[in-house]
């Protein structure tokens, strides 16, 4: 596949799966302390005072090429919101795969097994602010496709706690639309990614490096 100029530079910083600058250490959830008060059991905190935790997000695309994604606000910055990838944290003793597939069940309601998804496509690494918290994610990413009709009405009743107090919405994105948004979307150049991915997928995996969000 032709390296995007967009995450070039971060690719090949590292060809391991996760790409982290000096000052961050990679860890696994083994590392740190116990269970985080309101981030719940999968966030352990290191030794540089960050939270941590690994992630398993999903690309989901319909038959006409939009994306299904989720806006989600900070309770500390009502103001501020942001759309990102269906996904969440991965449960110890759980593989990145299992967690996806659970997490699109439980935040979507849609269905999918194992054999649905392709890749990893990308990985990347994010440091961003959270509840009060500095926290640090490592993502692994993969792509599935569902028909349109697989997401009608939001079915809450796999959400935890805390996505009923920061999820405001899940809806399909052209991804002509999704570039003309005018507010934050995560990963960045989400647009650019995606269409990287089309017609089908190569078979890289793509390492997409640290950011500060």
């Amino acid at each position: 596949m032709t390296q995007d100029p967009v995450t070039s530079e971060a690719a090949d910083e590292s060809s391991a799966a996760f790409a982290v600058a000096a000052d961050v250490p990679s860890r696994s959830s083994a590392h740190g302390g116990g269970p985080v008060h309101g981030l719940g059991p999968e966030w352990r905190r290191g030794d540089d005072g960050l939270l941590f935790r690994e992630a398993a997000r999903v690309i989901l695309l319909d038959e006409d090429d939009r994306v299904l994604l989720i806006r989600g606000h900070d309770v500390d910055q009502p103001d501020r919101s942001w759309w990102f990838t269906v996904g969440g944290g991965i449960d110890d003793g759980e593989d990145s795969l299992s967690a996806a597939v659970r997490e699109v069940r439980e935040e979507t309601g849609i269905q999918l097994a194992a054999a649905d998804l392709v890749g990893p496509v990308f990985t990347r690494s994010a440091i961003f602010d959270f509840f009060a918290e500095h926290c640090r994610q490592d993502e692994i990413l993969y792509l599935a496709r569902v028909p349109a009709s697989a997401f009608g009405t939001v079915d809450r009743a796999g959400w935890t706690e805390l996505e009923h107090n920061v999820i405001d919405e899940l809806r399909w994105w052209s991804l002509d639309d999704l570039d003309t948004v005018d507010i934050e979307v995560f990963p960045e150049r989400l647009v650019d990614l995606v269409r990287g991915l089309l017609p089908v997928w190569d078979g890289e995996t793509r390492h997409l490096g640290l950011v500060r969000e």
